[in-house]
């Protein structure tokens, strides 16, 4: 079963969020964050496969801060003008965003988080930021590289493809060196594999990394 939601941010800021519940009891619960395409029906499907294997999940609208509602695919042009939109949403209240989901569903269990693409980087922020998480699934964060400074404190496991630039393996493999207890895994793809919207999925390699996940979030979350 799948809803929309509004929660309010610390700071007052009222937003959407897409939450899936799962069949039975859940495990536990899952921030899922969106790439810079906002919580469109690939994020949405994500979010359902994680709560079709236990867990509830909940996928905030980082972006409604400056276009509320937004959404949109993969053409030349709507790239451009999702990275346009992302501009003008500040780490900082993305981050206070991740905070009142976990509020909202730490009721299910522990709380973990997973993001992709520009979600894979608010996921590493928030495993050094935000309270009350209990593990951090960053999938090919392209700003992940610029925060070597932040320090977990909760489990990571992250997934990068071997042909990315952004963030390039030597990016990962150095943040790995400063933090040795953050777990990488390299898949030979490029960015976005994830994806199966995207001319760049790799179906093997999201196919390994979503088991590797599962294994990690069973771990840490139950």
């Amino acid at each position: 079963m799948a809803s929309m939601i509004n929660l309010t941010a610390a700071d007052g800021h009222q937003f959407a969020a897409y939450v899936a519940t799962p069949k039975d009891k859940p495990r536990g619960a899952l921030v899922v964050v969106q790439e810079i395409f906002g919580v469109n029906s690939h994020i949405r499907s994500v979010a359902d496969g994680y709560a079709a294997d236990g867990y509830l999940a909940i996928a905030p609208a980082l972006f409604d801060r400056v276009s509320r509602g937004y959404e949109t695919g993969y053409t030349p042009d709507e790239i451009a003008k999702s990275r346009d939109v992302m501009t003008g949403v500040s780490t900082d209240d993305a981050l206070k965003d991740v905070a009142a989901c976990v509020e909202h569903v730490k009721s299910a269990g522990r709380v973990g988080i997973v993001g992709y693409c520009w979600g894979g980087t608010v996921t590493w922020l928030a495993a050094a930021r935000v309270p009350g998480l209990a593990c951090a699934v960053p999938y090919y964060g392209g700003q992940m590289g610029k925060h070597l400074g932040e320090t977990p404190r909760c489990p990571v496991t992250g997934h990068f493809g071997e042909q990315d630039t952004m963030p390039a393996p030597e990016q990962i493999r150095a943040l790995v060196e400063a933090h040795p207890s953050v777990t990488a895994h390299f898949y030979p793809a490029g960015h976005g594999f994830n994806c199966d919207q995207r001319g760049s999925y790799d179906a093997e390699s999201a196919k390994l990394a979503r088991s590797r996940t599962l294994a990690f979030l069973a771990e840490q979350l139950g």
